[in-house]
């Protein structure tokens, strides 16, 4: 892999004709040749406190295309678009009395909002899959916060991986999936959350279309009640919705109390002891989604091909966005 230097059109010709992933420090230098690549219609992988994010302009028709084919993503499935504050995002979409208040509890962070798009949004239709919704996000990670400013736009960002496949939650996770498909990465470390963000439909009556960062629990004490459930895997409203996503090679069985034979087993709790990994000995919540789609990428290359056997996860708090991903990992494969 090589850094981005020297001449920065040369760099984006090299990129693009030589399949070379730039590999970006998330200081001044690296943060501002990212926004460079973003302006000149290329993609961008980036750090979010969730996953890491896939970035291109949201204005621009070729951007957005080339995520999609940087992805093998179905064109049906819409992506969030990223912006630096609210106000931003104002700009964007219609924000009731509901979307004000939840904004102002959960964002900048792990919170995704469905909001009516405005006519005069400037977006690309292939972000919105041609619907009049528009999914938002203020993310909370500096390195993400210090890109979108520097580029001064919209940035479409669905996880930086192959399109069903494990999220990355680190720099390395991204070039072994996409190294030569995509301009750059800046590697920011470690996502701290480890899980996708919640996804929260405010088109008509609120509903949790995705689980995710922020547990379902918090959002409905802050409108003062229950959310129903939205979307389906037909026809997608907001990403995350296909019924097989977020998926290891191996085949993966839920709900193992112990390792059958020829199984790895991948636990939670200190009933675990015999696990090969451990998402969280002390039953911790939010370190198990931290560790989730790390360790499913661990359990895959250790697995060889051999199934994966994972522990119960309680269904409750970020239990429910870590189950939701663990039934689409392991949905029948279309």
């Amino acid at each position: 892999m090589r850094k981005g230097t020297g001449n920065p059109n040369a760099a984006s010709r090299a990129t693009t004709e030589c399949g070379v992933t730039q590999e970006l420090t998330p200081d001044a230098t690296g943060l501002a040749r990212a926004a460079d690549l973003l302006r000149q219609g290329q993609l961008v992988a980036f750090p979010t406190e969730t996953v890491y994010g896939l970035g291109g302009d949201a204005r621009s028709d070729t951007a957005v295309a080339r995520i999609f084919e940087a992805k093998d993503r179905p064109r049906f499935n819409p992506l969030i678009v990223h912006v630096p504050d609210t106000a931003a995002a104002r700009r964007i979409a219609l924000f009731d009395d509901r979307a004000e208040r939840v904004a102002a509890a959960f964002w900048p962070g792990p919170l995704t909002l469905v909001l009516p798009l405005r006519p005069d949004a400037g977006l690309s239709p292939l972000v919105t899959a041609g619907l009049d919704s528009v999914a938002l996000r203020v993310p909370a990670h500096p390195v993400a916060r210090a890109l979108l400013t520097a580029f001064g736009g919209p940035v479409a960002a669905p996880s930086a991986n192959p399109s069903g496949r494990v999220s990355p939650t680190r720099a390395r996770h991204v070039i072994d999936g996409l190294s030569g498909r995509i301009a750059a990465v800046v590697d920011g470390g470690a996502c701290a959350v480890g899980v996708e963000s919640t996804i929260l439909g405010l088109v008509g009556g609120a509903a949790l279309l995705r689980p995710g960062g922020i547990p379902a629990e918090a959002l409905e004490d802050c409108l003062g009640h229950p959310l129903a459930t939205g979307g389906s895997a037909e026809r997608p409203n907001a990403p995350g919705q296909l019924a097989s996503h977020y998926a290891p090679a191996s085949a993966v069985r839920l709900n193992a109390l112990a390792r059958q034979q020829g199984e790895f087993w991948l636990g939670f709790g200190p009933d675990a002891t015999d696990a090969d990994l451990n998402l969280s000995p002390s039953a911790d919540m939010v370190e198990a989604a931290a560790n989730l789609f790390h360790y499913l990428r661990q359990a895959d290359t250790a697995a060889s091909g051999r199934p994966i056997a994972v522990s119960p996860i309680p269904e409750h708090g970020l239990g429910r966005a870590i189950n939701d991903r663990l039934r689409r990992a392991a949905a029948p494969r279309p």
